[in-house]
């Protein structure tokens, strides 16, 4: 039982603490700003993948575009594996979806192999779908950089309820806003991406509270 609590201790000063701590000290409680969306209610991947296995809503995701060539973008892929999807696979209801074209099963098995030999791939999620229904999904983002071959080199954040979420206000974006992460920039990746991933989720761990502290105050006043 020591054992058992002991171990409970530690998974949250390794994970937990650190997160509010951020938060906390970056932010501060009362000046809390939630992550900007930057498009709304995004195509759910849902309605291309035929397996009916796959959804956004209800999860943090972040999105990759192999594109018609996988082995294109290996180098920013192993950096945000590194850099950012290593330091949330003990977060819930987080995944990252990388998806790819129908004709491309050997390249992205191949891709998911090399990666898998650093890091737990749990939570990546590996989907085919036509060059139709992979644009079509992209053209939701509303976001004004092409696929080049059915390929991105950004990572782009989806929350819970299909929105995209960024930057409005990025200083090194020439509009102010930051649709997607560049993974071939690992300064992005450890700068922006992984710290608006954990805005992101202080941001549901902050509306819980509010839920379990307006659930107690209506408990007090009889209601």
């Amino acid at each position: 039982m020591k054992s058992l609590t002991k171990k409970r201790v530690v998974l949250f000063l390794l994970f937990i603490f650190p997160l509010i701590c951020f938060l906390m000290l970056s932010l501060g409680e009362n000046n809390f700003t939630k992550l900007p969306i930057v498009t709304e209610r995004i195509i759910d991947v849902s309605e291309i993948d035929a397996t009916n296995k796959v959804q956004l809503k209800d999860f943090v995701s972040i999105v990759v575009f192999l594109g018609n060539d996988v082995q294109a973008n290996k180098s920013g892929l192993f950096n945000f594996n590194e850099k950012v999807y290593k330091k949330f696979t003990d977060y819930k209801k987080f995944q990252v979806l990388a998806i790819y074209p129908k004709g491309q099963e050997v390249e992205a098995e191949k891709l998911k192999q090399e990666i898998g030999a650093f890091t737990d791939m749990q939570k990546w999620v590996f989907l085919s779908s036509s060059k139709e229904e992979i644009e079509g999904f992209y053209t939701s983002f509303a976001y004004n950089e092409p696929l080049i071959n059915l390929s991105s080199s950004k990572a782009f954040l989806i929350d819970k309820k299909v929105n995209l979420r960024g930057r409005i206000k990025d200083a090194d974006s020439k509009d102010g806003m930051l649709y997607g992460y560049n993974m071939n920039s690992v300064a992005v990746l450890n700068g922006k991406l992984k710290d608006d991933v954990k805005v992101l989720y202080y941001e549901y761990y902050a509306a819980f509270k509010d839920r379990n502290k307006n659930k107690a105050d209506r408990k007090e006043v009889g209601l």
